[in-house]
């Protein structure tokens, strides 16, 4: 059994921030269409509908297909070289959408961003589990999870001030293309041996992938993250073109203001929910899930704040609060996971929470946020997307009720660690 107690190794930390400024390309890359969305829509002439498939189905549909696969690929190969090419691929897409013209050929590339996307998440934190002990799994993943936040942040910052000064195209140029240099040093990685930090017992665990589905508390799990992830997530697709056409402020405005709340709120939301869910899960087992259960119920009043108030600056403070609570739930999740599926499963259990996760957050939340607006005559009417922007909080609502009820599933279980 591996001493539990034992400091990670500095090598151990340099490839957590390898690992980390990867994550923070995957999220800048995949986030960077959204505060882009008024200068497309303005000289290509798109939909809301079309801006939301552009912006998340186009994404979703091999990020999601290919999470399962890429999940159980990184349980049986050398995870560092399939980072390395996905970061390849989405990173040179991500750059070419710059010299798309028409809604198919953003689509396209948008796409195979997802398809190089893909190959992160399972293959990333699977790495991150043998680089350092169980009892930092949920501190480490969200450090690494960090990425959202900064990758987020440099999307809506830079590519606001791109956009606004440089054209939307000249974004992607620049934005996109230099993660093609990054990928040398995720090749230079060390691969760890699988499992090395875990306990006999946990050696031990099943390797029949249908235990996945069998687990309650994965269940709940997987259900509750991925309404949570529906709120979380369109506060960033939907955020900007909210405040931009309900408050009337320029691009530039909403990109330098995303821009430091995304880094200056959602690094120190993420790290500290990750530490305090690792505290919440010496407790009891289900702590992680009652954790993100919390904060899902807190975001319910402040989402309705946001969206209905007309004082800039109370709809601004409340909103920093919100955009913490929406990032606090990823290192706590992905923690949990890789707790109950166990080292012989884990990769494919990050790959199927993921593919859940964005099916609902980004192949059926935007386009419905979408959708709603241009029925309610958003284009018209901005106001009217204070009402389509209503699926979050009752998303956040569903999403705390399922997670707490699997917080109970996780306490009721003979086995608190993982499957057998």
């Amino acid at each position: 059994m591996p001493d539990q107690s034992e400091d990670a190794p500095a090598y151990s930390w340099y490839a957590l921030a390898v690992l980390t400024a990867v994550y923070v390309l995957n999220f800048l890359d995949r986030t960077l269409i959204y505060i882009l969305f008024s200068p497309i829509k303005k000289e290509l002439h798109f939909t809301d509908l079309q801006l939301a498939l552009l912006g998340t189905t186009s994404f979703v549909i091999f990020y999601t297909l290919l999470g399962v696969p890429f999940g159980r690929l990184a349980d049986r190969t050398k995870r560092k070289v399939i980072i390395g090419i996905g970061l390849a691929v989405w990173s040179l897409f991500s750059g070419l959408t710059g010299f798309a013209s028409s809604f198919w050929t953003i689509f396209f590339c948008r796409l195979m961003v997802g398809v190089g996307e893909a190959t992160l998440g399972p293959a990333a934190l699977s790495l991150l589990s043998d680089y350092f002990p169980t009892r930092m799994r949920a501190t480490v993943q969200s450090i690494y999870s960090s990425g959202i936040a900064i990758g987020g942040g440099l999307a809506f910052f830079l590519g606001g001030w791109i956009g606004q000064t440089h054209g939307w195209r000249w974004a992607f140029y620049l934005l996109g293309f230099p993660g093609l240099i990054l990928a040398a040093l995720v090749f230079g990685l060390r691969e760890m041996p699988r499992g090395r930090t875990e306990s006999s017992a946990a050696l031990a665990s099943s390797s029949d992938w249908t235990l996945l589905f069998r687990s309650k508390p994965l269940r709940y799990l997987f259900a509750g993250y991925a309404l949570f992830a529906l709120s979380s997530n369109n506060l960033g697709i939907w955020g900007p073109s909210f405040f931009v056409r309900v408050h009337h402020l320029s691009l530039a405005v909403v990109g330098v203001a995303a821009g430091i709340l995304s880094i200056v709120i959602g690094i120190p939301a993420m790290i500290l929910a990750g530490y305090h869910s690792d505290s919440f899960s010496q407790r009891f087992a289900g702590g992680r899930m009652a954790f993100s259960a919390l904060a899902a119920a807190i975001s319910i009043p402040l989402w309705i704040v946001v969206l209905f108030a007309n004082n800039l600056t109370a709809i601004v403070m409340v909103n920093i609060v919100l955009y913490g609570l929406a990032l606090m739930w990823v290192g706590p999740a992905t923690a949990d996971v890789h707790d109950i599926a166990g080292p012989n499963l884990r990769g494919l259990g990050i790959g199927i929470f993921f593919s859940i996760v964005n099916i609902v957050a980004y192949g059926v939340g935007a386009p419905l946020i979408g959708k709603i607006s241009d029925l309610l005559g958003v284009t018209k009417n901005p106001d009217q997307m204070r009402l389509s922007l209503l699926v979050c909080p009752i998303a956040c609502g569903l999403g705390a009720l399922l997670l707490w009820m699997g917080s109970k599933a996780r306490m009721g279980e003979r086995t608190p660690r993982h499957i057998h």
